[in-house]
């Protein structure tokens, strides 16, 4: 038998349309209580993942960025949006915009780049990103290097926060939407 979904209500009992479907509780993540997975993808990014949608190709997770940080070439095969809260960061392909506290940056898919934080920071950079699809890592002599996506940094999540004993890591997932409690 196949559970056929009722429309959701408004808190004085009226019914909606069934295009609304009934939600129980918000999905939601506080940054306090999701451990900051250190060195996650690289020496000195630290990530807190806030979404990991794999079904959708969708990942959202803040970004604590020691200086000196960086990434290898990569590009896009979806859009990238990156909010950055404190610090400066850049991609070498792009020397004159430098993105600081306050910058919002939209990246189309396709986009190429390498990303760094000056060695010269004096501090950690903070960035908010959502990115959808994959970046797709290369070396310097532009050979494949390796593939970030949501279902890599789920299996990322999981294994670096058991090596880290930082327990569990509840952040909103994909699929049947959740909060995740491992």
């Amino acid at each position: 038998m196949t559970a056929m979904p009722s429309p959701a209500k408004l808190k004085s009992g009226t019914p909606l349309p069934l295009i609304a479907l009934p939600q129980d509780e918000l999905l939601t993540v506080n940054i306090n209580q999701i451990p900051l997975l250190k060195d996650m993808v690289a020496p000195g990014v630290h990530i807190q993942p806030l979404r990991l949608d794999p079904e959708h190709g969708e990942w959202v997770f803040l970004a604590t960025l020691a200086p000196g940080c960086s990434l290898p070439p990569h590009y896009h095969t979806g859009s990238a949006e990156v909010y950055t809260f404190k610090g400066r960061w850049l991609y070498r392909e792009y020397p004159d915009q430098p993105q600081t506290a306050g910058s919002y940056l939209y990246e189309p898919a396709g986009s190429v780049h390498t990303f760094y934080c000056p060695e010269d920071n004096t501090e950690d950079t903070v960035a908010l990103a959502w990115i959808k699809g994959a970046q797709v890592w290369f070396n310097e002599d532009g050979t494949f290097n390796s593939l970030a996506d949501a279902a890599s940094i789920h299996y990322l999540t999981e294994t670096v926060s058991k090596a880290q004993g930082t327990g569990p890591v509840g952040y909103i997932h994909g699929g049947a939407a959740g909060v995740s409690k491992s």
